[in-house]
């Protein structure tokens, strides 16, 4: 398995990246805000996770090593392939993938492309025991602002916006693009009851003359 690689990031795109390791190019699918991350020209170090099938040898990448093994645990309940897991991490970071399982917060995962009611109960039931608590994570301790929740209202912005400037676009020109997009989250949320960032990711692109 091949747990990490560090190298030259010769290229970025919506989906994922392209590592320089010892002269070979590595096609990494990574979430958007990994790859909001990386720059083109400059070093990388991803932690990864390689998934075998029959047909094809699929490289995902990851932030950090406990992304990575949020994204292999994720993977052991029923139901659950790599493309789902990594569209859980897309709109959750780590913690709060652990706060939503560990307090049965079914609308916070139902937030993921894919997962419906029954989806987030089953994950919740499943990993529970497994992802354990949040409550050693110290970041968690200090109190919400008054009058808001938890989780942002809108965090699709925040990681569309944070994507588009790691591609090499301005806050300003990035900013523009989001607010564009809006009305487009806005009938995915009326739609499927989530908001897909990939897909707005895509669009994004295209907005700002990239396809």
């Amino acid at each position: 398995m091949i747990a990490s690689l560090h190298g030259r990031v010769a290229a970025v795109g919506p989906d994922g990246a392209v590592v320089e390791v010892g002269g070979i190019g590595l096609s990494v699918q990574c979430t958007p805000g990994t790859i909001a991350r990386l720059q083109v020209g400059e070093a990388a170090r991803l932690a990864t996770s390689l998934v075998v099938r029959e047909d094809s040898l699929t490289l995902y990448g990851f932030a950090d090593d406990d992304e990575r093994q949020l994204f292999e645990l994720l993977q052991t309940a029923n139901g659950v392939g790599p493309r789902l897991a990594q569209a859980v991490l897309a709109i959750h970071p780590p913690r709060e993938v652990r706060r939503a399982v560990s307090t049965a917060d079914v609308k916070a995962l139902m937030q993921v492309p894919g997962i419906g009611k029954k989806g987030a109960e089953r994950l919740i039931l499943e990993l529970r025991d497994r992802l354990g608590s949040t409550s050693t994570d110290t970041s968690l301790d200090a109190p919400a602002p008054a009058g808001l929740p938890v989780t942002p209202v809108a965090p699709w912005r925040d990681q569309l916006t944070s994507a588009l400037v790691g591609l090499g676009w301005s806050a300003k020109e990035a900013e523009g693009a989001v607010t564009q997009l809006a009305p487009v989250a806005d009938e995915q949320v009326v739609a499927t009851g989530s908001v897909e960032v990939a897909v707005l990711l895509r669009q994004a692109l295209q907005l700002l003359g990239r396809s």
